[in-house]
């Protein structure tokens, strides 16, 4: 047992006043969307009370640790723009922020609580599944009523044990949440959880409540499923005696009416959604609104405008539906606010991929309006590539006044227009496929509607025909116009 000097020395390092929020992920996985929420609301609070967001990693649970996790938490929040005031890589007052290099702080504040009556040590064999966890409530378990002197005396002989909570056995234990208020559970339906394995390792519900404290946590945002254990986690800080937090509850995010969302069934993940083409700062914007309404009509928020109008009294109680065509109606948003600059640079890598060689910066300048989310790219380019295989039907179209034989005639006149430009580029293309109109007698639409099929092979187009056929080059524009030409020829002519 730690004497008191080394618990003041620890309660001397917690920093006093101010607002103090942590996101403490397990290293198991990736980033889902469930855990981005609450980086993020726990990062706002932060920033808009002007106080700390500290990155605690909690890897207790040996047995699910996943190679690299960690490394993706810090990437993921970097690049979400979420940075941290303390954490693992760069310190702070009330480091370690790991938990396994916390280890020896868990077990001394444990038999604190069980010198107070609040805890008691459990002799009994593991469950059949290995676990720690016990066969059976507190009411069933032998070890609850055995004498200090007892179970001192066996600990002392080296019979191994786990550390439970000794939670009363009548009465009741409430509790407050930010969202759902008063909250109130019979302390007969609580388990006498298990808070040090007999590893030495503490369980999650235990080591979160000791390092909260110890970090000077005032904000706790976490998911519904911890309200269950909220009950547990009060009679812990009553026990030693500390200042409870603030609890925020979040509700589930859900796929649709019944199924929350979860990686296991395929949902996206942060990463997931970024190669998907979405950009960062609308998976941002639209996670901020799973459960949360600011006041007023307005849905699109930068990250730094959502730390000024974030308010824990815009949160639901309600569970927040997952909605993909909301998600890219917002990213489609975010795209037509980028200057072309910033939509070349993002585009770019899909551009080149698509259509290697191309003129990358006009493309995008074409794209820009009509793109929803990056990975649309390659899918609106394929034809540069390549001309697929088109029915002449294409070329029918009622607005522009053009069946197969006008536009035969269109073609066989552009033809020999196109290929006497020179130099060839945007204003010269321009300039002879509109003179030609002019000299035809005929709407620009009847020349150019026709001419962009034979070299696009498609309807609906990034761009028209003047921009196409400048990417295409004066060689492939002219060999699409004379294939379809020759179509063109055969299908009037049979």
């Amino acid at each position: 047992m730690k004497d008191q000097a080394w618990f003041d020395e620890l309660e001397a390092r917690i920093p006093k006043g101010g607002v103090r929020t942590r996101f403490a992920p397990s290293p198991t996985g990736y980033m889902h969307i469930g855990n981005m929420r609450t980086a993020l609301y726990t990062w706002l609070i932060a920033r808009k009370a002007g106080g700390k967001f500290l990155l605690r990693i909690e890897d207790t649970d040996q047995g699910r640790l996943v190679e690299d996790a960690t490394e993706v938490i810090y990437r993921t929040l970097r690049d979400a723009g979420l940075t941290w005031d303390e954490g693992p890589d760069i310190g702070g007052p009330v480091g370690p922020y790991i938990q396994t290099e916390r280890k020896e702080l868990y077990l001394p504040y444990a038999e604190k609580l069980v010198e107070r009556g609040c805890a008691y040590r459990c002799f009994c064999e593991k469950s059949a599944s290995g676990e720690d966890s016990g066969d059976f409530t507190k009411v069933e378990d032998p070890c609850r009523s055995l004498t200090r002197e007892e179970s001192d005396r066996r600990a002392a002989a080296g019979e191994p044990y786990v550390i439970r909570q000794r939670i009363p056995e009548e009465g009741s234990t409430t509790f407050h949440d930010e969202i759902f208020g008063d909250i109130t559970a019979p302390n007969a339906d609580l388990d006498d959880q298990v808070l040090i394995k007999r590893d030495g390792l503490p369980t999650y519900n235990f080591a979160n409540v000791i390092d909260d404290h110890l970090m000077g946590i005032t904000h706790v945002v976490r998911g519904t499923e911890y309200l269950s254990s909220a009950p547990k986690y009060n009679l812990l800080y009553e026990g030693l005696g500390w200042e409870v937090p603030k609890y925020i509850h979040c509700s589930p995010i859900m796929r649709d009416a019944q199924h929350k969302l979860s990686k296991r069934h395929g949902d996206p993940t942060y990463d997931d959604l970024l190669h998907e083409g979405y950009l960062k700062e609308a998976i941002l914007n639209y996670v901020a609104l799973l459960g949360w309404s600011p006041a007023g009509e307005r849905e699109l928020f930068t990250l730094g405008e959502l730390a000024e109008v974030f308010d824990l009294k815009g949160l639901s109680k309600s569970p927040a539906i997952f909605d993909p065509v909301k998600l890219t109606h917002f990213n489609s948003e975010y795209i037509r606010m980028k200057t072309p600059e910033e939509f070349h640079a993002l585009a770019r890598p899909y551009i080149e991929a698509a259509a290697p060689g191309m003129d990358t910066a006009l493309i995008a300048s074409l794209l820009q309006q009509r793109c929803e989310k990056l990975s649309d790219i390659p899918g609106q380019l394929g034809f540069l590539k390549s001309l697929p295989d088109y029915d002449t039907e294409l070329f029918v179209n009622k607005k522009s006044k053009t069946d197969r034989a006008a536009s035969l005639e269109m073609l066989r006149a552009a033809i020999p227009a196109v290929a006497a430009i020179d130099p060839w580029d945007q204003d010269h293309v321009h300039d002879a496929l509109i003179g030609l109109a002019e000299k035809l007698e005929v709407k620009n639409a009847k020349l150019l509607w026709p001419v962009r099929i034979a070299i696009s092979g498609q309807a609906v187009t990034p761009g028209g025909a003047v921009e196409i056929c400048c990417l295409l080059g004066k060689e492939e524009a002219l060999r699409r116009m004379e294939k379809a030409e020759a179509r063109l020829a055969a299908e009037v002519a049979g």
